[in-house]
């Protein structure tokens, strides 16, 4: 399994959950995978080490990406350690259980500062220097298409991202370079709240939750030559639930 090799990827958020996933399967194809991580250092690392284990390449590389200075950074160092960017996948991110009226204005920065402003800055600095032909892809959330009691900001920060998806992918066009967001149905990671679970698996028709590892598959799909002629697009990776 080779559809990578030779691709230098980084993959934000990715010491654990879906970006995990999505490091991992990426690794498998033989890209070189730039883990980042905001604060969980040893997560990162044991990644690093996984993906060694089975022959892949990876390291770890810290930036906070809510951060315009550090998601810029990550871009930097990448290319003065490999020379070259292929992928960049925007996953870092963080949710807040709040309806809208109790959300704090800090609670509401910060959402957007990581979910939106980094990849935002990110996409940017990658803009200028990612290989022709290359692919950027931004992790969404399925439930930009439902309204989500407790999910107002967070699915706002999503919203922005899937609108910044459809503009670079025009801009980028031209090189070849596709554009693409991923948006999860309900994936069995952290984020999703416990007492909502079964609830979930219910709602999808395929009759249970997604697994990290199911979004990671269709990330690879989008990186690969395969989905040369998909940009622009919100791809629902839902196991059939209606995000709608």
């Amino acid at each position: 399994m080779d559809k990578l090799t030779g691709k230098v990827a980084v993959v934000t958020g990715s010491s654990a959950g879906i970006g995990q996933a999505i490091a991992k399967r990426l690794a498998e194809e033989g890209a070189t995978v730039v883990v980042n991580y905001g604060k969980s250092a040893d997560k990162a690392k044991t990644v690093v080490a996984e993906i060694e284990a089975k022959g892949g390449k990876a390291i770890a590389v810290q930036a906070d990406m809510s951060q315009v200075a550090d998601a810029r950074r990550l871009v930097r160092d990448t290319m003065q350690r490999f020379a070259q960017l292929d992928i960049l996948v925007n996953n870092a991110a963080i949710s807040l259980n709040k309806a809208l009226v109790d959300t704090t204005e800090e609670e509401f920065d910060q959402m957007f500062a990581l979910n939106t402003k980094g990849p935002y800055f990110a996409m940017q600095e990658a803009a200028g220097v990612i290989s022709n032909g290359g692919r950027i892809v931004n992790i969404s959330t399925g439930g930009t298409h439902l309204g989500i009691p407790g999910a107002t900001a967070y699915l706002g920060t999503k919203a922005a991202l899937e609108q910044f998806t459809k503009g670079l992918a025009h801009e980028l066009a031209s090189r070849r370079v596709t554009v693409n967001s991923v948006a999860p149905g309900f994936t069995d990671t952290a984020m999703l709240w416990e007492s909502f679970r079964d609830t979930a698996a219910q709602m999808t028709p395929l009759g249970r939750l997604g697994k990290p590892r199911d979004i990671a598959d269709v990330v690879m799909f989008l990186v690969s030559d395969d989905a040369g002629w998909l940009t622009g697009q919100t791809i629902q990776a839902s196991g059939g639930a209606v995000m709608r």
